[in-house]
């Protein structure tokens, strides 16, 4: 069971090196392409789309296949996303070949998540799918800053090209180790979906939609912040993602323990916290052991609130938690774009990198707002249900 976890979780740790990458490396990208730091952002908006549109659709398609094939697929469908990243010359070739990499992202964690939980007994489901997604955040850490060095160094491409490996391998691993799991022939495109009419759903999605946008709205501009902001060498960058990465790893260990204990409190606990550091974060951005400190709390509460909601679109999904747990990545890069989509609109007005922190913040109170009112109508939901069981 162990290397079937380490499996699934290397693949979580291509995708998170992908996705994160591209933060650290925006001046160099930026650079290769022609563009500013604002436009290359879109970059990022890019890949985000590719997952919001591939994750249901290819869960849904999928559903009858292997679990484990299909997870094999998505894994190499990412790898072959990065090398045509790599090779692609332009503004738009770039970001096109940046959306063609995310759409495998959503539907593997889908895949990945239902797996692990496969493995182990129901009361353990929370850690089981919090180690798949600790691969993503291990990314954070060890990924992320070696791909920003490496891209640093031997030009921005180098990185992509590094992930191809990765997700060779994680395809290799997860066919030695995974246990074979038969198709589903009673799934159907319609089962799935059906997921999308259940009000809890609709309401989870949302809220990771807009909230969890509030971390990427700061986040996705880091590097700037550092160079600009804060006036320190390119080599600090590499240092604020450690920072991030170590507050992942630390969050996904949390995350599944408190998504054991109390899901729902979790999320809320998340995005409002998030609210609250990113403030803080604000007001300590010339100061740098302050905003390092934050930095790592804010990648802490991310993975809190990613595995948390997570947990949540797959209880709420009913039969169909695949399409729930990629749903769930699907709102969260949804809000990766929105967050740093809206961070560039504040920086292209002149407000500079620094304020796209208080963007994050009322994303993150919007986003407990939404969670907080989906609570609220299940417990009227379940009232209504008691009350007319008694007469």
């Amino acid at each position: 069971m162990a290397f079937a976890l380490l499996a699934l979780a290397l693949g979580g740790f291509a995708i998170g090196t992908t996705e994160f990458m591209t933060m650290g490396l925006l001046e160099e990208i930026a650079d290769g392409i022609g563009r500013t730091n604002a436009e290359t952002g879109h970059i990022i908006t890019a890949y985000a789309f590719g997952v919001v549109v591939g994750a249901p659709i290819i869960v849904s398609l999928g559903a009858r296949l292997p679990k484990k094939g299909l997870a094999i697929g998505l894994i190499l469908a990412l790898g072959v996303g990065n090398a045509i990243t790599a090779v692609a010359s332009g503004y738009l070739p770039v970001m096109l070949a940046r959306f063609v990499a995310g759409l495998p992202h959503g539907a593997y964690f889908g895949v990945a998540s239902l797996l692990a939980a496969s493995l182990v007994r129901p009361e353990l489901k929370g850690r089981a799918v919090s180690s798949v997604m600790l691969g993503l955040s291990v990314a954070t850490v060890a990924g992320v800053p070696a791909s920003t060095i490496l891209g640093q160094t031997l030009g921005w491409r180098s990185a992509y090209w590094a992930v191809l490996i990765i997700t060779i391998a994680a395809a290799a691993m997860i066919y030695l180790f995974v246990p074979h799991s038969p198709a589903n022939a009673e799934a159907s495109l319609r089962g799935e979906l059906v997921a999308l009419k259940q009000p809890q759903v609709l309401f989870a999605v949302s809220a990771g939609m807009i909230g969890f946008g509030g971390l990427f709205a700061m986040y996705s501009y880091i590097a700037p912040i550092v160079t600009k902001e804060m006036d320190l060498s390119d080599s600090w960058i590499a240092a604020f993602t450690l920072a991030y990465g170590a507050g992942s790893v630390l969050g996904s260990w949390a995350a599944g323990i408190l998504a054991d204990w109390n899901v729902e409190r979790s999320v809320l606990f998340g995005f409002l916290a998030t609210a609250i550091v990113l403030v803080v974060f604000y007001v300590s951005v010339p100061y740098v052991v302050p905003a390092l400190l934050l930095v790592l709390l804010v990648g802490v509460l991310g993975s809190v609130v990613a595995i948390t909601l997570q947990i949540r679109l797959m209880d709420a999904a009913g039969d169909a938690q695949m399409l729930g747990a990629a749903l769930n990545h699907s709102a969260l890069n949804l809000a990766n774009g929105l967050g740093a989509f809206l961070g560039s609109v504040i920086i292209t007005a002149g407000h500079g990198y620094r304020a796209t922190a208080w963007v994050g913040v009322v994303l993150s109170l919007v986003g407990a707002a939404i969670f907080a009112v989906g609570l609220a109508a299940q417990r009227r939901s379940r009232s209504a249900g008691g009350a007319a069981q008694r007469v």
